[in-house]
């Protein structure tokens, strides 16, 4: 049967998986009368909560005798290891882009990948059916952008396609017959390239994709480069550096068909086969014939810029919520992680009992924390740091800047504008993007950004549209204005109290609720003011045995402010820390004596 290889790739919530969702539907890969959920290829519950995905996935269907294996990736910029690696494995890209949105950070960042591999890309322009779709303008600013990441003239000379995932059609016109995907099919079988591999030399595959079977152990994923595999062949396994990490046999090949994984017997260069019976081979390992003496070229992804310390919970209320809470534990589990995602690194700290956590952007390290915090674990969590590096040649400190792009209401762009020169942020571009709206480009510190997200969206009154991608690194931009308000730091152990907290409103923004435990050092809310403030959450209400002439006020207190965990990690200063435990995400300071604090802030002064 003949075979193409093709990702899809665009920015994220610009419609991949729904786009895969009508494929499979449309190559009759499901019954007639069979339940399939809405995102389908979002298997994890993490991407179902967050809508996002995650983690690349692999699918296959089948039209007109020729099998298509598709890769719905990432489309968040703190997940592009996903898509880097996987660009290996395809012949061909579908980009998708947004009719309204046009070609967004992500998309930019994929695509440069795609055409430098010499990939041809066919364009999608998604969501036609918006009421504020601009093809023809987003047709420009496409070929403008391929032409700035440097395409040659056969990857100018893209093919385009207008199309409504949620729909279920595809059309090479906007004036077309909207009826069904099948020029989306017949496209990708002109325009991809079958893949053009030796099948008579000894097998050799690259390890792209790492899952845990609790049936067959590791299983990877990837694409066969050369030769056959057959089923309980003797293979071995090669680092990048030549060294043969263990042989083995494979046990079990997988081909996919539909959402579904299948026994096969044999397997050729070309296609994409998930393999198990190796105990030690990891990411990007060659899997290889016995008689296979080099390793298989790998792609270089690219360093992570921020880094997180990931440490025991001390506090007070450590171990009483958790299953995990040893530091051998939380060690075991990070290192398993980095296995599987090659865009995070793990490094044992100067702090005692604590790991160094390094990777693309908060959200990306969030979701690792998140799963981590559902597996039963209790950690403490550091402020993110950026990763500087020292210029060889000039020998000048440097940092990693971001291109950030923001789409504003109008009324609100002068706030954003100052904030983020504030942050160091200088702009590049200022236009308008239909719809009284006005699209911002800007280039900061990724320092700058650090806790900002929270404030842009009170600003903006939760209609502002941030997109971030790491741009380069450039010199040191000096110091970053941080939060400007201080803590409100409960000085006693216990559970608090609506009398105690109905005062304490006053203060500033409360973080708890009555009747929740807190103990002492833990922050129970914002200041109004810069200074941190010793406050006692749990006082309770003198009684006496004397009648009051006048009736108690009712004790009405605000509902707190509750952050999410990204949330909660944007917040924190360095001398603050995030509890997180199955049940919990707490603020508390590093040290929860007070004197203690005293005394470390002394050293610093």
């Amino acid at each position: 049967m003949d075979i193409r290889n093709i990702a899809i790739i665009a920015h994220v919530d610009h419609g991949k998986t729904t786009l895969v969702d009508e494929l499979l539907k449309q190559s009759g890969s499901f019954r007639e009368n069979q339940h399939v959920a809405e995102r389908a290829m979002d298997s994890n519950d993490l991407e179902r909560e967050r809508g996002i995905t995650i983690l690349a996935k692999c699918t296959s269907v089948v039209w007109k005798d020729t099998r298509i294996n598709i890769i719905d990736t990432p489309g968040h910029a703190d997940f592009g290891g996903e898509v880097e690696r996987i660009l290996s494995m395809v012949d061909g890209a579908i980009v998708l882009v947004d009719s309204a949105e046009g070609a967004l950070p992500q998309t930019k960042f994929v695509v440069g990948k795609a055409l430098a591999r010499g990939l041809k890309p066919i364009v999608v322009v998604n969501k036609i059916d918006r009421g504020d779709a601009r093809p023809d303008e987003v047709h420009n600013e496409i070929f403008d952008l391929f032409a700035a990441l440097g395409a040659n003239d056969e990857q100018l000379d893209f093919p385009m396609l207008f199309a409504s995932g949620r729909q279920g059609w595809a059309d090479e016109t906007l004036d077309g017959a909207r009826k069904d995907l099948s020029p989306m099919f017949e496209l990708i079988l002109r325009h991809v390239p079958a893949p053009n591999l030796d099948k008579d030399k000894p097998f050799a595959m690259t390890a792209t994709i790492l899952e845990s079977d609790n049936f067959l152990g590791r299983v990877l994923t990837g694409r066969v480069e050369q030769g056959r595999a057959k089923v309980n062949m003797p293979v071995k396994v090669l680092r990048a550096d030549g060294s043969v990490v263990e042989t083995g046999r494979l046990t079990k090949l997988l081909s996919f068909r539909g959402l579904d994984r299948v026994g096969v017997e044999e397997v050729e260069a070309g296609d994409i086969v998930a393999v198990a019976g190796l105990s030690e081979a990891t990411i990007p390992d060659t899997i290889a014939a016995p008689e296979v003496e080099a390793p298989l070229e790998a792609i270089p992804v690219d360093p992570p810029t921020l880094s997180m310390t990931f440490r025991l919970n001390d506090g007070p209320l450590g171990g009483r919520e958790g299953k995990k809470v040893t530091s051998r534990q939380i060690r075991d589990r990070l290192f398993k992680e980095i296995e599987s995602n090659i865009a995070i690194r793990v490094t044992d700290s100067p702090e005692s009992e604590a790991f160094e956590v390094a990777g693309r952007g908060e959200l990306q390290l969030g979701v690792l924390i998140e799963t981590m915090r559902r597996e039963g674990f209790e950690l403490t969590i550091g402020r993110p740091r950026v990763l500087f590096r020292t210029n060889e040649e000039t020998g000048e400190r440097e940092e990693p800047y971001e291109e950030v792009t923001i789409d504003v209401d109008e009324p609100y762009s002068g706030v954003v504008v100052e904030k983020m020169s504030l942050r160091k942020g200088q702009m590049q571009d200022m236009r308008p993007s239909g719809g009284d709206k006005v699209r911002l480009t800007f280039v900061i510190p990724s320092r700058g950004l650090i806790g900002y997200h929270g404030e842009f969206l009170t600003d903006t009154r939760g209609t502002g549209i941030m997109n971030r991608l790491f741009s380069h690194y450039g010199p040191y931009a000096g110091t970053v204005e941080g939060r400007r308000n201080g803590s409100l730091i409960s000085a006693e152990n216990g559970a608090t109290t609506q009398y105690s907290l109905f005062s304490l409103q006053d203060r500033g923004t409360l973080f708890v609720d009555a009747g929740e435990t807190v103990y002492q050092g833990m922050i129970i809310g914002e200041h109004s003011r810069e200074n941190d403030l010793e406050v006692n959450p749990i006082r309770e209400k003198k009684l006496t045995n004397m009648r009051a002439a006048g009736k108690d006020e009712a004790l009405l207190l605000t509902p707190p402010r509750r952050m999410s965990l990204e949330q909660a990690i944007a917040y924190i200063e360095d001398d603050e820390l995030v509890e997180v435990t199955p049940s919990a995400i707490r603020l508390r300071k590093r040290y929860l004596d007070p004197n203690e604090r005293k005394k470390r802030a002394k050293k610093v002064d």
